[in-house]
């Protein structure tokens, strides 16, 4: 009865062991951290953001439910992708004081995560705002280099099942045509004398949230991002969250953020009723960087220097006062950190 006994158990543990996990275990350890408290995993289309808390020797452990596929990881400033799958155990390790060359991952699916790591790096080796400013052929043979370096990427891990490629081939085809966008855009203004590395128009005297007069001469050595955009323009207001994660991400770095409002008498019915709004609304977000306020609208010379027709509008103008990009990615674009790092910001 006893041996009896004893193998029910036996047979009863093994079933336990071999019943897959409804979950997922991502851990790791990181060397020579700053005093980030957070590994996040996050995932839009699921709604999901999961902050996992990093110990002081630097390790962290932690279970989530998840759906196979590619999943964004943020560390501080440094981000990328990793791959998940419930049943599996991933390890992660990097030296964040350098990133990129140090990071490893090991365990199960190591190596698709290790695919999405390398096709971060093929994208920030092809791609840098000098681009904008080439001929159209030298622009095409920078596209051209990149998708050649991403098939022989797909190459270099051809064990991997097919599908598996799906989602970062239409990134890549994504990013090119934003990218091209981008460029027409660029060589459009260009007729118009935005191009990159002319001065950038200027304003003074422009009314600020804390009741000074605010000028652009006045960021003078720092990079400045402005944000073009009303308390009426539901596009603008999608972007409020992105930006604040932006602000966050680049704080005390070398970049000054302005939101440029250009809510007038026109559509407000007084300016104002416009300056009421544009400041509830300032209060009611809890909206950072440097908030100021358009004396004259769609009208400003400013704006019209700029030839803004559409909002939400993004401008990047460097230390010395120069034009980056007249038409810059918003900030839920992944592409302005790429571009806000290729700059060293």
């Amino acid at each position: 009865m006893k041996k009896l006994l004893s193998l029910l158990v036996l047979i009863t543990v093994l079933a336990c062991e071999n019943t897959p996990k409804d979950y997922v275990t991502v851990s790791g350890k990181l060397e020579n951290n700053p005093g980030l408290k957070t590994f996040s995993i996050l995932h839009k289309a699921q709604n999901l953001e999961k902050d996992i808390t990093i110990n002081a020797d630097g390790t962290f452990s932690d279970t989530l439910k998840v759906e196979k596929g590619r999943y964004t990881y943020k560390i501080g400033n440094d981000y990328g992708f990793l791959y998940l799958e419930n049943d599996t155990d991933v390890h992660f390790t990097a030296n964040l004081e350098t990133f990129y060359e140090s990071l490893e991952f090991t365990g199960d699916n190591a190596e698709k995560s290790r695919f999405f790591t390398e096709n971060i790096a093929l994208h920030k080796s092809h791609l840098d705002p000098s681009m904008m400013t080439k001929s159209k052929e030298a622009f095409n043979a920078v596209l051209e280099a990149l998708t050649s370096g991403y098939n022989a990427l797909k190459g270099k891990y051809a064990n991997l099942e097919p599908t598996f490629f799906e989602d970062s081939d239409a990134d890549l085809e994504q990013l090119k045509t934003s990218v091209t966008a981008f460029y027409s855009k660029n060589n459009a203004s260009a007729s118009n004398g935005l191009t990159a590395g002319t001065p950038s128009p200027q304003f003074e005297n422009y009314e600020n949230y804390d009741g000074s007069k605010t000028a652009l001469e006045d960021f003078k050595g720092k990079y400045v991002y402005i944000d073009v955009w009303a308390t009426w323009c539901a596009p603008c207001k999608a972007e409020i969250p992105a930006l604040k994660r932006l602000e966050k991400a680049y704080h005390g770095k070398n970049i000054a953020f302005i939101s440029l409002s250009i809510d007038d008498a026109r559509s407000n019915g007084s300016m104002e009723n416009a300056r009421k709004k544009w400041k509830a609304m300032i209060q009611s977000k809890k909206l950072g960087g440097v908030q100021l306020l358009a004396p004259e609208g769609w009208m400003s010379p400013f704006i019209k220097a700029y030839q803004i027709q559409g909002i939400p509008r993004f401008i990047l103008i460097d230390p010395q006062g120069g034009i980056v990009n007249a038409d810059a990615p918003r900030p839920s674009n992944p592409e302005i950190k790429v571009l806000f790092d290729s700059l060293n910001i």
